[in-house]
């Protein structure tokens, strides 16, 4: 198969499980070397990058909260030290803590916007100057179809997805004729460990049937890795539960 990836570098936040894990893993198997960020999980990041080097690649697993800028600044000053320019970021790193209307907290909200859409403007900016300076990048933010239909998780997790809509939309518009492209995947119920807390998703309710796999969305990202011409758009992987 055509390495269409090979010589770039890609950051992928939150990536030791679910659909980071599997869109970093679909990437190597494109060509790229590719960061693995992580939080917490270093042995699951780990295991990503054996997979990553399997598949003849470099993989490097980068610790960082990307809700804080000087964690997000150390994050791409070491994966630039070690592998190069980053030419493809996929803003993927989340939370989905499940609260109510009468549960929610002020704390609750500021955790969801940090994680979820802060670290997704914090780390585009961080990589931007090396991407114009090249004429080429891929930015890829992991959405959500609760920012389309409201979903069950909770105001704070939808008002988060559906900033990260407008964000990509904003950088579309601003960067379409310097060879970047910014377009968000928005993920219906998918078979993660976020959504093992979600019972109430059962796979009756969705027009497929069944619910969707972290490969099925890592193909999607790398469509839009592999595209120039797409940009400013919303991916939905979501089996019909949400028709646009």
């Amino acid at each position: 198969m055509k390495k269409e990836l090979a010589g770039r570098i890609a950051l992928v936040t939150g990536a030791s499980r679910g659909i980071g894990r599997a869109i970093a893993i679909a990437l190597a198997g494109a060509g790229a070397d590719v960061a693995v960020n992580y939080r917490s999980k270093a042995d699951e990041a780990r295991k990503v990058c054996r997979e990553i080097e399997k598949l003849g690649r470099r993989g490097i697993a980068v610790q960082a909260d990307v809700g804080r800028t000087t964690a997000v600044a150390g994050l791409v000053e070491r994966v630039q030290r070690e592998f190069g320019t980053v030419a493809i970021l996929v803003n993927n790193a989340g939370v989905g803590r499940m609260r109510t209307i009468e549960e929610i907290t002020e704390e609750d909200w500021d955790e969801m916007l940090a994680v979820n859409l802060k670290a997704a403007f914090l780390a585009t900016q961080a990589v931007l100057p090396a991407m114009r300076a090249a004429g080429w990048g891929r930015i890829i933010n992991i959405s959500s179809v609760a920012a389309q239909m409201g979903g069950v998780v909770g105001p704070h997790y939808a008002a988060s997805k559906a900033g990260i809509l407008g964000l990509m939309r904003y950088y579309a518009a601003h960067l379409a004729r310097e060879g970047i492209t910014v377009n968000a995947i928005a993920p219906g119920p998918i078979d993660t460990d976020m959504l093992a807390a979600l019972p109430q998703l059962r796979p009756d309710l969705i027009p497929v049937g069944r619910l969707g796999t972290a490969e099925e969305v890592a193909d999607a990202a790398l469509m839009l890795a592999r595209n120039g011409y797409i940009t400013g758009q919303t991916i939905g992987v979501n089996g019909g539960r949400y028709i646009s």
